[in-house]
């Protein structure tokens, strides 16, 4: 067996001396030169051949990064550039083949139940509920796997079942429940047990509008403001990435190619928009539309 191929250093991303940290002290997050491969992907009965070859497709190479304490930062990029896999391996959910990951001071890898016990972790596709149980009963399964009594978990969802508006969907089982409904229903566990660090992947897909504005304000004004709550979520809605982030990284084919604040990115990019910076700086032509039009 051959190991997975080493990266050069040859961006800001795949070098493990070019670390970039947040100038706030006690990191909520730290991610050093992390790095994932995977093996090909085969169909018949070359699959039995899958366990056993090298990995050799990189989704992440060498990404290095901190997230504060009570620090918003957004993973950019597009579809494949790495956010899911990054947030996998945070979450514990994903081994990464070199490199570590620290949630609070532990790591992903050597303390997969510490690091579980102090994050919520939203999926953007794969939402993990069980489909013949009602979302209170999936809703207390879940706050009992994060040591919460009875009436925590009662009370907790009361109050945001009510904020996201959930109702009589809660006494549903979840497999009669639609796809918004799901996702609204996973913010909430997401939300139960007020852990410190929340991971949290396209948390507005499948909301209507009316539903992902409302999750964006109570988001950044009843759990990260004030609470020291971190945040670190992937997002392809430009202006949810304004309104919630602090910093944006910016991801491409698993690297991470910048790092800042909105307004830094845009003066680095000479752009207008959000936009206009995720074009310029992965290199793509900007659509007219764009360039004439800026956010």
């Amino acid at each position: 067996m051959h190991a997975a191929p080493n990266t050069a250093c040859d961006g800001l991303s795949n070098c493990s001396r070019q670390v970039i940290k947040s100038s706030v002290s006690a990191p909520a997050i730290v991610i050093d030169s992390l790095e994932k491969w995977f093996p090909p992907t085969y169909s018949g009965w070359r699959a039995l051949l899958q366990p056993f070859t090298a990995p050799n497709s990189p989704a992440l190479r060498g990404i290095s990064l901190e997230v504060a304490e009570g620090e918003a930062v957004a993973l950019l990029g597009a579809n494949g550039a790495g956010k899911t896999t990054l947030l996998r391996v945070l979450a514990t959910l994903l081994l990464p083949t070199r490199g570590s990951a620290q949630v609070e001071g532990y790591d992903a890898v050597s303390n997969p139940a510490a690091v579980r016990r102090r994050i919520g972790y939203h999926a953007g596709r794969d939402l993990g509920f069980y489909s013949r149980l009602t979302g209170r009963q999936n809703l207390r399964f879940f706050g009992r796997l994060n040591h919460l009594s009875d009436h925590t978990i009662e009370e907790r969802t009361r109050a945001l079942g009510e904020r996201f508006q959930l109702g009589e969907a809660l006494d549903r089982q979840t497999r009669s429940l639609s796809s918004g409904t799901i996702q609204r229903l996973s913010l909430l566990r997401a939300l139960l047990h007020q852990p410190k660090v929340l991971l949290l992947d396209e948390p507005t897909r499948s909301l209507d509008a009316i539903a992902a504005l409302e999750f964006r304000r109570f988001l950044k004004t009843e759990v990260l403001a004030g609470h020291g709550t971190s945040l670190l979520f992937a997002s392809h809605s430009l202006p949810e990435i304004e309104l919630l982030a602090d910093r944006v990284a910016i991801l491409q084919e698993g690297a991470l190619i910048a790092l800042d604040t909105p307004a830094g990115l845009k003066a680095k990019a000479g752009a207008s928009s959000l936009e206009q910076v995720f074009f310029r700086l992965t290199g793509r032509p900007v659509p007219p539309d764009v360039e004439a039009h800026p956010a």
